[in-house]
């Protein structure tokens, strides 16, 4: 089973070289610390930077650089800044390659509810609509269940909606899985993970075909 940094570094094996990549927030935002030294990546928050780096040090952070989730960040040689209106016209006119986001639910279609939580005071939706709406390769990273041990992936999500039918992939600290037309399609397992456990985790359809490989973090 991985932890959330286990989570962020299965998912930085997806981020391939010359990616911009839309980092979310949560578990996204851990996966810029386990990026290949040897590929060249471009990391965008949607309140307008590109370039960023891995998390500072303790005692190195700078309170004026920060991500969406205002924690503090590092940016990388040629790293740039720009106002939201800019950041958003770049995910709107589908710059990004690659987009990675927290889910609080997931759907065997690909629908995804990410932002409200009924009875919960919230901000707003911020930029998970714009996203969602315009991603082509949109990665979930989650915990599989609740804290309440219940499936996080369902046949049909309960919260509101953030996007509909746009999700490509789901790693969770369970499995690797791909959404399908049928549903989720078993890729790999976590260390030390059945394929019983992950199917009893799994609410919606979970499509399991021939050898399922536990994954590498290699």
């Amino acid at each position: 089973m991985l932890d959330k940094n286990g989570i962020a570094k299965r998912i930085a094996r997806e981020v391939k070289d010359g990616y911009y990549v839309n980092l979310g927030i949560g578990i996204p935002t851990l996966v810029a610390n386990f990026v290949r030294d040897d590929i060249q990546v471009e990391f965008q928050s949607e309140n307008g930077v590109l370039g960023m780096g891995p998390f500072p040090y303790e005692g190195e952070e700078d309170a004026d650089i920060i991500n969406a989730g205002k924690q503090t960040i590092t940016t990388l040689a040629g790293a740039s800044f720009f106002d939201s209106a800019t950041s958003f016209g770049m995910i709107r006119g589908q710059h990004v390659h690659l987009t990675i986001l927290g889910a609080m639910e997931v759907a065997e279609n690909g629908d995804i509810a990410n932002w409200k939580i009924p009875g919960k005071m919230v901000k707003g939706m911020g930029g998970a609509m714009d996203l969602v709406a315009s991603a082509e390769n949109i990665i979930v990273a989650m915990m599989h269940t609740n804290k309440a041990g219940k499936s996080k992936l369902l046949k049909r999500c309960t919260l509101p909606l953030t996007g509909v039918g746009c999700v490509k992939k789901v790693v969770t600290n369970l499995a690797v899985m791909e959404v399908t037309d049928e549903g989720f399609k078993l890729l790999e397992r976590a260390p030390g993970v059945s394929i019983a456990d992950i199917q009893a985790a799994t609410e919606g359809n979970l499509l399991v075909e021939g050898d399922i490989p536990e994954m590498s973090l290699d």
